[in-house]
């Protein structure tokens, strides 16, 4: 090529990307976008809006390790495996079918409420806790941060979570990294503008910061909340159950918080001691409308004083390995408010 052609060949090329330039509007997190390119409206940006897509684990062999093995403690009442690696707070054994019988149930529930119901592929068999998919990741508007799980038993959850993510071909918007911790059951929707986290064992403030730059590019305020004592998520003491109401523990969240929450014009309803520590732990499918565990009658009776429509499930079995509801289920797609 002489230096002629060449010339007039570079100005082509350069005139051709004057009209064809990078395109950063719309952006990533437009619907019509995320449609076009990922296939679907991934991501949530509240807690209670219509639940569209969930994603559940259903226990199998990864509760195997808790039916023999490790000690039974009896200043704690609970049974430890070797190496700390799994815990069971009941005397009795895990009984799987029962277990399995009251997953299914959750899962049924869920459908009846339009949501389609996704199973997490091949989670790890040494895993016991791989039901709570609630942790390992934290679904925002376009998509999910991956999280870093708080403890060595829980680590290696991201994994399963992450393929699935790829297999459905939802965005994967950032991964906690570093020295960062965090987990799904620390983090909750107030609105669609402001969300909270809970700093503690399980969440650092490494972890609150890196999320915080992801909510940032979203418009998303984060309001960094300490958690009480050893506390591990913020979902034991907190869950949305209308676009305006929450359901809580007061004594479990700081005076400034219950405050703030005031002023966003968030009302509180108690939930009531009798239930327990998962007396909290239920899961909106939308606005005004949970399923709650049945265990839960007290806190439950006052939900519906409050105009609240529950929905009751068989699900006692789960909170003897840490979790309930809210903690079995990540909201992939919920509607917006």
């Amino acid at each position: 090529m002489d230096e002629k052609t060449y010339f007039f060949a570079e100005e082509a090329y350069t005139n051709l990307h004057r009209r064809i330039g990078g395109e950063p509007e719309p952006a990533f997190e437009e619907p019509g976008m995320l449609q076009k390119v990922w296939g679907r409206r991934w991501g949530v940006n509240n807690d209670v809006g219509r639940l569209r897509m969930v994603l559940v684990s259903r226990p199998g062999k990864d509760w195997e390790p808790m039916m023999s093995g490790g000690e039974f403690v009896e200043e704690l009442q609970y049974w430890i495996g070797p190496d700390n690696m799994w815990y069971w707070n009941d005397r009795k054994r895990p009984e799987l079918a029962k277990a399995q019988d009251q997953h299914d149930g959750l899962v049924k529930a869920l459908r009846s409420e339009g949501a389609e119901v996704i199973y997490l592929d091949d989670p790890l068999p040494h895993m016991t806790k791989s039901c709570f998919t609630r942790d390992p990741a934290i679904i925002v508007k376009g998509g999910a941060v991956v999280c870093r799980m708080g403890v060595s038993y829980r680590r290696g959850e991201e994994l399963p979570i992450t393929r699935m993510f790829a297999k459905l071909g939802m965005p994967i918007l950032h991964t906690i990294h570093g020295t960062g911790l965090m987990e799904g059951g620390s983090y909750l929707w107030l609105n669609e503008k402001t969300a909270a986290v809970a700093v503690g064992q399980r969440s650092n403030h490494e972890g609150t910061r890196q999320l915080a730059e992801v909510l940032k590019t979203l418009g998303v305020e984060l309001l960094s909340v300490d958690n009480q004592g050893y506390g591990l998520h913020i979902d034991g003491s907190m869950v949305m159950v209308d676009a305006d109401l929450a359901l809580i523990f007061p004594h479990e969240l700081p005076w400034w918080f219950l405050e703030r929450l005031q002023e966003m014009g968030i009302r509180t309803l108690d939930a009531d001691l009798r239930d327990g520590p998962f007396g909290v732990n239920c899961l909106a499918v939308r606005p005004g409308k949970v399923i709650m565990s049945s265990h839960a009658i007290y806190s439950a009776e006052r939900l519906q004083r409050a105009g609240v429509e529950v929905v009751l499930i068989d699900y006692n079995e789960f909170p003897k390995s840490g979790g309930g509801i809210h903690c079995s289920t990540l909201p992939l797609i919920r509607d917006d408010l």
